[in-house]
């Protein structure tokens, strides 16, 4: 599959990028890709909820009131969970969510994924996107060059660029990444793939080694 690489001010250079089938146009596995998401996503719950039990309360172990003759349950002291302030009966222990998906698993998800943003239309290359100082104002003019402005974006370098990261970081409708660092969750809750040249080499190169 062929796409139009673009400057940053969304004009065409005159340039094509072929990209590789073998990354970006196989044939989905939807499966994998729900697999995926749902481990992603269940990685990022803390786990740190809780409750405290019966043994956990600190508060008297008296007697309240008699046994019979008050017409209330029988109960024993101040910590049951019968009583306001006491324990919680099978509350909530931190525990991780943590789900286990093969390597290949997911690596097949992100070609899926790849290929529907491809199939879509929804990748754009852009030759370099780097602007000359940490200022929001630039990116947003890139935004505006390429038709991306109020867009859900990922933007994916090969490299870490501080100045083009602090220009983006403000933007709501955009997220800015690293190659190494795409992961299915950013492709597939994204409207447009931004990919810079040398990102898309990195993803082929890596994607291809499995």
């Amino acid at each position: 599959m062929k796409v139009k690489v673009l400057n940053k001010d969304g004009k065409e250079t005159g340039r094509e990028l072929n990209l590789s089938d073998d990354v970006f146009g196989i044939e989905p596995n939807d499966h994998a890709v729900y697999l995926t998401v749902k481990a992603y996503m269940a990685a990022q719950r803390q786990g740190t909820h809780k409750s405290k039990e019966r043994w956990e309360i600190a508060r008297t172990t008296k007697k309240a009131f008699r046994q019979k003759g008050t017409g209330g349950a029988r109960r024993g002291d101040m910590k049951s969970p019968l009583v306001r302030g006491g324990g919680r009966v099978f509350g909530p222990k931190p525990h991780s969510y943590d789900l286990k998906v093969n390597k290949k698993v997911k690596e097949l998800a992100r070609k899926s994924a790849l290929t529907y943003k491809a199939k879509d239309g929804n990748i754009i290359v852009v030759e370099d996107f780097n602007t000359a100082a940490p200022k929001t104002k630039e990116f947003t003019a890139v935004l505006k060059g390429l038709n991306l402005a109020g867009t859900k974006s990922v933007f994916v370098v090969d490299g870490a660029d501080k100045n083009t990261h602090l220009s983006a970081r403000n933007i709501p409708s955009v997220q800015f990444t690293e190659a190494k660092q795409l992961n299915i969750y950013d492709i597939m809750n994204c409207k447009k793939l931004v990919l810079s040249e040398a990102a898309v080499k990195y993803i082929e190169s890596n994607f291809l080694k499995n």
